[in-house]
């Protein structure tokens, strides 16, 4: 079952080229929840998929930690 997602203040990674056309967008669902939602920038009007703000932070603090730092090639 879908809901109606309420608005979303989306946001581009400063680091992706092409103004954001190959990368996901992220931002605060605007209701007062807390919650986060994720996108494809190439299909913005594809599925939304939504967090909880405390799994985003986790997210987001463990990349900015270098778990998901890619080998070396």
């Amino acid at each position: 079952m879908s809901e109606t997602l309420p608005d979303v203040a989306w946001h581009v990674s400063t680091r992706s080229p092409d103004n954001g056309g190959n990368c996901v967008e992220a931002g605060p669902v605007l209701d007062g929840s807390g919650r986060v939602a994720v996108r494809d920038s190439k299909a913005r009007a594809a599925a939304t998929i939504v967090y909880p703000a405390t799994h985003w932070t986790t997210f987001v603090n463990a990349i900015k930690a270098g778990d998901f730092t890619p080998p070396a090639s």
